[in-house]
């Protein structure tokens, strides 16, 4: 069954009100749509099929399939796109007829890795560790851990016009500023794929299951930016990914740091048009300054 995008809307308008000193005005404001998006898995146990539902997440509606498919790879459950028959949206006669599930039918002779959903996969918009019993727990180890990175050099002056660039690609968050980005860059500066929603994760997940399915992985030739700050979490779904050059607008946590360090990825804090922290540097990426 194909989505029908045109149905996800991601923006709402709604009736507000101003104060501004003694000033009252009426005025429609743009706001980022948030809703329940339950991920269900099909799979083979025991010459059975067997259904589970595997976590609830606060999402934007659109691009679900991709989101759902990138929680997959990610959380380790699964390790390629070959291993799902088919995914798709259920039509349910509630939440007002919304698209509101998604499942993802594995292949007859595949096992997931299902250790880690014993514990409640309940995910929020603003927390993607929530419900996570360690941080052990989350540590899961990609597929790529032991790729072969060639030698990378970019001059600082590409990452700077990073920002900017998402920015500008951000219809949704142009509209409702209330939106997460993830975009995805190669080593000239050049955007290749952006994906939106409310939370900074799903965002990732989006970006990065749209990249399994269009077989692109792994993406150690590219950069990531993230429109805010560098969760753990966002480290670690990247690190799956292959993905070895992390920017953030915004701060990375220490915890991401350390799995920066772990991964060998280089780590960028706090980008401006001008200027960045490097807070882990791989010893497979040169950032040079030299202005030719």
């Amino acid at each position: 069954m194909e989505i029908n995008y045109s149905e996800l809307v991601s923006i709402k308008h709604v009736s507000v009100q101003r104060i501004d000193g003694i000033e009252t005005t009426s005025f429609l404001d743009t706001l980022s749509i948030e809703e329940p998006l339950e991920i269900r898995l099909s799979y083979t146990a025991n010459a059975e099929r067997v259904q589970k539902n595997i976590s609830v997440t606060m999402r934007t509606p659109g691009n679900d399939v991709e989101l759902a498919v990138g929680f997959l790879f990610t959380e380790g459950i699964i390790t390629s796109y070959k291993e799902i028959n088919d995914a798709y949206a259920v039509k349910m006669n509630c939440l007002s007829d919304k698209q509101n599930i998604v499942q993802v039918d594995l292949k007859e002779n595949f096992s997931p890795n299902l250790m880690q959903t014993d514990r409640n996969f309940y995910t929020t918009s603003s927390c993607g560790v929530c419900g996570k019993s360690s941080i052990q727990s989350i540590k899961t180890v990609s597929p790529f851990g032991n790729l072969t990175r060639q030698r990378i050099t970019i001059a600082a002056a590409v990452f700077y016009k990073l920002p900017e660039k998402l920015r500008t690609a951000q219809s949704d968050f142009t509209s409702t500023g209330g939106l997460h980005a993830s975009g995805l860059f190669n080593t000239q500066g050049d955007l290749i794929l952006l994906t939106e929603d409310v939370g900074r994760h799903n965002a990732l997940d989006k970006l990065i299951g749209q990249s399994l399915i269009s077989t692109s992985l792994p993406l150690n030739e590219h950069i990531l930016l993230l429109s805010g700050r560098a969760s753990f979490e966002l480290i670690q779904k990247a690190a799956m990914a292959g993905i070895s050059i992390i920017a953030s607008i915004g701060a990375p946590s220490s915890l991401a740091v350390e799995l920066a360090q772990e991964f060998n990825i280089t780590l960028l804090g706090f980008l401006k048009e001008n200027r960045f922290n490097i807070y882990n540097a791989s010893d497979q990426t040169v950032i040079t300054t030299t202005v030719k």
